[in-house]
């Protein structure tokens, strides 16, 4: 008996839905996507093997490179209540707006005098080579440095609005001297701060 031959058929399939899904992902991700800020103070991190992330929020970031200092924090509110404590310190008043537009720093590093300039000026020209000359980090007299009272003002706003201790990270350039870097801990002990994280750059494994 012969065989009955089945008639082979294209097969096709409809890709409409997958590229719809596709390019709803992909809008998803550029939409929440958040952009990276240029940095104020580019430094070149040492390199190190150790893979530890550090948190998105509750610490703070002192960046030491060219003799200068810079400061940030996380977190909008965070950053609006440091101001007001520092406003408080040195009586100095900020308006609403100065107050939104500092929030959205992500560091800085000039004195408190000079704050008023920097956070009217736009992102590009803020972070200008030059134009921030850190914050300073001596005493003067029985007075703290500024630095030290940035350090205790977020700490106090962190625990204020968070209730957690503010964590503290380093980020030095590799070819900073150490005076400079002596200095800031000595700013952190004054507070009874001995436990920091160093941020570094990762290298491949030594063989």
């Amino acid at each position: 008996m012969p065989r009955i031959k089945v008639a082979r058929k294209s097969t096709a399939i409809d890709m409409t839905a997958m590229c719809d899904v596709a390019f709803l992902l992909l809008t998803f991700f550029i939409l929440t996507a958040t952009a990276r800020q240029p940095e104020p103070l580019p430094v070149d991190t040492p390199a190190s093997t150790v893979k530890f992330k550090l948190p998105d929020i509750d610490i703070a970031t002192l960046t030491v490179g060219q003799e200068k200092v810079f400061f940030g924090v996380p977190g909008q509110p965070i950053r609006i209540r440091t101001l007001e404590l520092m406003s408080e310190k040195y009586q100095m008043t900020f308006t609403d707006e100065e107050k939104l537009r500092f929030s959205l720093m992500e560091s800085f590093g000039v004195p408190i005098g000079n704050l008023k300039q920097i956070i009217m000026l736009k992102g590009d020209e803020r972070n200008a080579a030059g134009l921030q000359p850190g914050i300073p980090t001596d005493s003067v007299g029985q007075r703290p440095s500024e630095l030290h009272n940035w350090l205790l003002s977020a700490r106090y706003a962190t625990k204020e609005l968070n209730n957690v201790d503010m964590r503290v990270s380093i980020k030095g350039d590799s070819r900073e001297e150490y005076p400079s870097i002596k200095k800031i801990l000595g700013i952190l002990q004054e507070q009874n701060i001995n436990k920091f994280s160093l941020i570094t750059s990762l290298r491949a494994d030594e063989k």
